[in-house]
């Protein structure tokens, strides 16, 4: 079997897009650092962290899983650049 290395366009700046989506569509849903922290289990600090330095603390599937749900909002939409 023959393989060869296929060419894709990826993002190097996605986790930067996901912490930009996940503030704008928690301050459209009207939901502070501190409730959306509450409602998925994490520390105001972590989701603090996570929106103010673009992503760089990283966040795992699981809770943006969860944001999705809190926000209402599909979980393509955080990866909409």
């Amino acid at each position: 079997m023959t393989t060869f290395k296929r060419d894709f366009s990826f993002n190097r700046n996605i986790i930067e897009v996901v912490a930009r989506n996940v503030r704008k569509y928690r301050k459209i849903a009207g939901i502070t650092q501190e409730q959306l922290a509450i409602d998925i289990g994490v520390s105001n600090d972590f989701l603090r962290r996570f929106e103010t330095t673009l992503g760089k603390e990283g966040m795992s599937l699981n809770t943006l899983y969860k944001i999705s749900v809190v926000l209402d909002v599909s979980m393509e939409k955080f990866f909409e650049e």
